[in-house]
């Protein structure tokens, strides 16, 4: 249980620092990694097809850090139980005594 729990935990890190990477790429301007390498006369030549993938990887990275969280809560969100029943306390016996007494009777009081 430990060695998945600690296998979707990196997953999870792996895509969450892509994620961050992929979002410092872009930028809200429109502009991001695609005008980065080409300047102005990158708009010829598929400025929009990076866009498009920029958008498509943040979406996709963020819904599999989600399922990976929410993979993670089933596997791991069990109850655990008790390894073994609390045991019964052991029946002890009096102590057993070298001579026997008849049991003593208390006079009536009037």
């Amino acid at each position: 249980m430990d060695t998945i729990f600690t296998l979707l935990m990196v997953l999870i890190m792996i895509a969450s620092v892509l994620l961050v990477i992929v979002v410092m790429a872009q930028n809200p301007k429109g502009g991001g990694l695609s005008s980065t390498f080409g300047g102005a006369s990158s708009a010829q030549f598929g400025v929009q097809r990076t866009n498009d993938f920029m958008e498509k990887s943040t979406w996709t990275l963020g819904t599999v850090i989600i399922v990976l969280i929410l993979i993670s809560v089933v596997v791991t969100g069990k109850p655990k139980q008790t390894a073994a029943p609390i045991p019964a306390p052991a029946k002890t016996e009096a102590p057993a005594s070298s001579t026997t007494s008849a049991p003593v009777s208390v006079p009536a009081s009037k």
